[in-house]
């Protein structure tokens, strides 16, 4: 298991070396490089007594916040969870051809640690892939590279291979919002996983930040989305 650039004597979870990703409170810059296991914490609601860990409020991209006042403009991230538990897969054969083919290139990028492979892969304008919770004219492969703990984006890449190596559930059939998205942790209660299900989400993140995010409501780590199309929708951590 990865830690996010964190030392075997840091008790902070993994939530918390990771800034939230989407929930970090830092600007970045152009040009300003700032490692997972740097960024700051800052007191959120629900209190302290509840989430041991604080997490802070989320950043739109570099050089724009998103108030805690704004609406959630990450729509296309899909919606928490539905009361309706959706049906866990992990037959590959079973996506759409363009599904498919989109996850294909994305692992394959990843495995070969080269980060500026996903260029093509995250579209442009309209169609961009979404990878941080509100809008901004940014690049978004120097924002994975400054998200990522080692500068290089080799961290981030590691994150988004595991994350498509869990299973994945089908949200929204036959609805514009229809998506395929992986992990199913975030559209499954937490509280009811299984043994060998704790094990796959122990994969992506420590048994402390599974404990705080239950006492969140859900999971808040990395997720992918890719459309029926095979559009690469979005990249995003967060609720």
């Amino acid at each position: 298991m990865r830690h996010l650039s964190a030392t075997n004597d840091d008790k902070h979870s993994r939530l918390t070396a990771l800034g939230l990703a989407v929930g970090l409170s830092v600007l970045l810059m152009p040009g300003q490089s700032l490692a997972l296991s740097e960024l700051p914490e800052e007191d959120i609601e629900p209190a302290p007594e509840i989430i041991t860990v604080p997490l802070p409020p989320p950043i739109s991209g570099p050089g724009q916040t998103v108030r805690d006042d704004e609406d959630d403009e990450s729509a296309g991230a899909a919606t928490p969870p539905a009361a309706e538990t959706p049906e866990v897969y992990y037959d590959l054969e079973s996506l759409p051809e363009p599904v498919r083919r989109m996850r294909s290139l994305i692992v394959e990028a990843c495995k070969a640690g080269n980060i500026e492979a996903l260029r093509p892969l995250l579209g442009s304008d309209e169609s961009r892939t979404q990878v941080s919770s509100g809008g901004g004219n940014f690049d978004p492969v120097e924002f994975l590279k400054d998200i990522s703990g080692d500068g290089e984006g080799h961290e981030i890449l590691a994150i988004l291979l595991e994350v498509l190596e869990a299973g994945y559930v089908h949200l929204d059939p036959g609805e514009p919002e229809e998506i395929y998205l992986w992990p199913y942790f975030f559209a499954v209660p937490l509280e009811g996983l299984s043994a060998p299900q704790r094990v796959e989400l122990f994969k992506l993140v420590t048994a402390g930040d599974y404990e705080d995010m239950k006492s969140f409501g859900s999971y808040i780590f990395y997720r992918v989305g890719i459309t029926p199309e095979g559009r690469w929708a979005f990249f995003v951590a967060g609720h």
